[in-house]
């Protein structure tokens, strides 16, 4: 054989006859080789021969990566590319030679054919012999076979082919290597995913920044506990680490099916081109609500008697600008100094101050803008004017039978941010009109408002909902048109519960003040309500009056003239969105099992409760029973909040004070946060089952809304938003974009917005916070569903949209 090989680096060439007698020996040798190879192929065994066709090679590697993951079963979701085998990252174009390649390859063999007689000949009787023990070679030795086809001599420096040897003798070690490699593969996760196989539990965690993390932080970070069947949560440890993380698209059954090009051109950031951004240039500015500054719907109205006009005229295409940031704008200051003042730069109305400062209602001092806690009708402060109430009337029980008030002309809210203090939740409501900025001051200050009026339409609120309805001078008309507004008051306060009212009619004599006290004197006598109690605060030099709504039908039906008339039945109390107020009653529920007929339990008993209305025999909103949906799904949020929202997210909650649930069923996400000094607006979508009344039964509260629409609330109101699959809803029926921009304009600056939805849903709503210049905090997905955080920035376009119609 060595002879052979010098004969043919040295040129020699033997006789004719002897070449004619090699000719045929070799012609015979490669037509058993090439049985040999039809037959080995066949027991799917890998030949090292490099006269084997790259094509053939290319099939049995790419035959024995399936069948090594198919051996091994692969996580339904993807890990990092360094988890992957080697040929899974690189794809086929690793393992198949270019045509260029090929060519070489064959003429190498041709003139090697000579001197391998022997050689191949030997090698047939051994590779036979061998058969059984030999395994597919690994692709560093794929690699190496296709460099001893093209280099042939060049391998020793001295003309040495070890093409053929090296394939034989190392065959042995091909075999130890490649069971090594594909155990390594297998156990290429951390051992953190091993646990997790262990449990059962398959789940992706993505990180951006992969190859910054040693192998120790790699298991920390791999980290992931599952609660119940559904709720998986990323470790604290790992919500730092997340902060540029992505969620791949969809599960794959092999990771050798995917490759890193792919993976590639599958991440948002390939798409944020797609999305651009301009700043809304209105009338309003950094205070723009779309639903209330259509100035031209506005002024287009026939009429502003009833207040139509502070009504509700959202524009026929929501806006898809970002609404700018106030100049000098600060991150707001905690509660509850915040209670106490804000940073004047985020709210800088004076108006206020002006018309109210001598009522101690808000006042410039300095940078701040402070609140001495006082009102029209509360100077000396809202705290004794709280507990003059209930020492008026004990039955009041501020936080133990009375939990849910509403505050109707709230001003700037100090009556409900004080009745934090009494364990009590206010909705305080208010118009966007002269009193400029009011709610705007309540909602920086931390407390719930939202911008409304009493007006020609039903609040979006359910019927018997608020255990407690107040009015401090707040400029209703409750008399007129035939007490059509106090009406509207009358469908969403529950039986027994009080309407606390302190006016001027009620202490002064003015001749227009004792005209309006005989009016509503009659109007409520009409309603069947009981004045209780009405006295003198000889502190604040006011006079409160409060009534009771009737907890029987028994004193309508005795009424001689049936006026304000009894709603038909046909009239559904909690209808509520864009409905027109109507002059009539709805009865008092008496069954024992209708809503309303009793009293809720005391405060907080009724927030774990499922209400006393809630019947076996209905269905609930995910197919159970409602008793046993009602807590299937509280005990599913105190899950998810305290593993994952508390623990899991790297929020720190000392800084969220006001929350909202953008999609709320049963109001279990608000429950599950009651211990922290923090309130939350629940928003029951106007498509979605009606379980508002539940969440009112429960001591907690919220609102009606379409989110095709703009939410009435002032920029920059909240801290944190929660949406469990709002979005892909949303992404059926309307502009999904808009929806982004509102939560962009609703949000503060460093606010965050917690996802939950499907993995499509995820992927595009990231795609387009990152395109706004968020910060992606963590992105989570398992079996296709995601869990997104992002936190907001002050970034703002430069480029400018000019809204017309908000305009004055």
């Amino acid at each position: 054989m060595a002879t052979g090989r010098y004969t043919r680096i040295d040129t020699k060439r033997p006789s004719s006859s002897y070449c004619s007698t090699v000719t045929v020996v070799v012609f015979v040798a490669l037509c058993l080789v090439g049985v040999w190879m039809m037959t080995s192929s066949s027991s799917d065994i890998s030949t090292p021969n490099i006269d084997v066709p790259q094509e053939k090679q290319k099939t049995e590697v790419k035959q024995d990566v399936v069948k090594d993951n198919n051996e091994s079963p692969a996580p339904q979701f993807e890990d990092n590319p360094g988890d992957l085998p080697e040929d899974a990252t690189k794809g086929d174009s690793n393992v198949k030679s270019p045509p260029e390649e090929k060519g070489n390859n064959e003429s190498s063999n041709e003139t090697q054919s000579e001197e391998k007689q022997e050689e191949q000949s030997k090698e047939v009787e051994e590779s036979k012999s061998d058969e059984t023990n030999k395994s597919e070679s690994n692709e560093e030795s794929s690699e190496s076979k296709k460099e001893d086809g093209t280099e042939g001599a060049k391998r020793d420096g001295d003309g040495n082919d070890f093409g053929e040897k090296e394939s034989e003798e190392g065959s042995g070690e091909s075999k130890s290597e490649s069971d090594e490699n594909e155990k390594k593969t297998e156990e290429s996760p951390s051992e953190t995913q091993e646990e997790k196989k262990e449990e059962g539990i398959e789940e992706k965690v993505e990180q951006k920044q992969e190859n910054e993390s040693d192998d120790s932080s790699k298991k920390e970070d791999g980290e992931a506990k599952e609660q119940g069947s559904q709720e998986v949560f990323p470790s604290a440890a790992q919500s730092e680490l997340l902060n540029e993380s992505t969620t791949q698209n969809g599960s794959f059954s092999t990771q050798a099916a995917e490759s890193k090009s792919v993976k590639e051109a599958q991440t948002p950031s390939g798409q944020q081109e797609e999305f651009t951004w301009k700043l809304c240039n209105t009338t309003a500015g950094p205070d723009y609500i779309p639903c209330l500054d259509n100035w031209d719907a506005i002024h287009h109205l026939r009429s502003t008697k009833h207040y139509e006009h502070r009504e509700r005229h959202c524009p026929t295409e929501p806006p898809t600008c970002l609404v700018p940031l106030p100049e000098g704008y600060k991150r707001p200051i905690e509660w509850p100094k915040s209670r106490e003042k804000v940073w004047y730069a985020n709210v800088p109305h004076t108006k206020l101050v002006k018309i109210k400062g001598h009522q101690n209602w808000v006042k410039v001092s300095g940078e701040y803008l402070t609140f001495p806690g006082g009102g029209t009708q509360f100077k000396h402060g809202a705290l004794h004017y709280i507990e003059f109430i209930e020492q008026m009337l004990p039955d009041i029980a501020w936080g133990k039978r009375s939990r849910v008030v509403l505050d109707v002309g709230c001003g700037v809210a100090s009556f409900g941010g004080f009745l934090f203090d009494k364990d009590v939740l206010t909705m305080s409501l208010a118009p966007k009109d002269e009193h400029e900025a009011q709610v705007q001051f309540a909602l920086e200050r931390g407390i719930p408002a939202i911008s409304a009026v009493m007006g020609t339409l039903r609040l979006p609120f359910p019927g018997i909902a608020f255990d407690i309805v107040h009015c401090a001078r707040c400029r209703v008309p409750w008399h007129a048109e035939g007490g059509k507004l106090l009406l509207e008051l009358n469908r969403l306060l529950r039986p027994g519960g009080y309407f606390v009212w302190s006016a001027t009619p009620i202490y002064q004599k003015l001749e227009a003040d004792v005209e309006i006290w005989n009016a509503m004197s009659k109007l409520t006598e009409q309603l069947c309500w009981k004045l209780i109690k009405k006295e003198k605060d000889t502190v604040n030099l006011v006079g409160i009056a409060i009534y009771q709504k009737p907890f029987s039908n028994e004193c309508y039906e005795q009424r001689s003239q049936n006026e304000p008339p009894l709603c038909e039945q046909s009239d559904d109390r909690n209808a509520a969105w864009n409905v027109p107020l109507q002059s009539c009653m709805h009865k008092v529920p008496e069954g024992e099992t209708e809503r309303g007929s009793q009293w809720p339990e005391k405060w907080t008993a009724r927030l774990q409760k499922p209400p006393y209305w809630l019947t076996s025999s209905q269905v609930g909103v995910y197919g159970k029973s409602a008793p046993e949906d009602f807590t299937a799904d509280n005990e599913h949020w105190k899950r998810v909040v305290s593993t994952t929202y508390l623990n899991g997210m790297g929020i720190s909650w000392s800084n969220v004070r006001n929350v909202m649930d953008m999609r709320a069923v049963y109001g279990g996400f608000a429950a599950a946060l009651r211990d922290l000094k923090l309130w939350v607006m629940n928003v029951v979508t106007v498509d979605s089952p009606d379980t508002l009344p539940i969440i009112y039964e429960r001591g907690l509260f919220g609102i009606y809304h379409d989110w095709c629409e703009s939410f009435n609330t002032y920029p920059r109101s909240y801290d944190l938003l929660h949406a469990d699959h709002l979005f892909s809803k949303i992404n059926k029926k309307c502009n999904m974009r808009a929806l982004v921009v509102e939560v962009d304009r609703i949000l503060r600056p460093e606010g965050k917005i917690i996802v939950r939805d499907n993995v499509e849903t995820i992927n595009e709503l990231e795609t387009m916070l990152r395109s706004m210049h968020w910060e992606i905090r963590m992105t989570y997905s398992k079996d296709k569903e995601g869990l997104l955080c992002a936190q907001k920035t002050n970034w703002r376009p430069e480029e400018v949209e000019t809204l017309k119609y908000a305009l004055m």
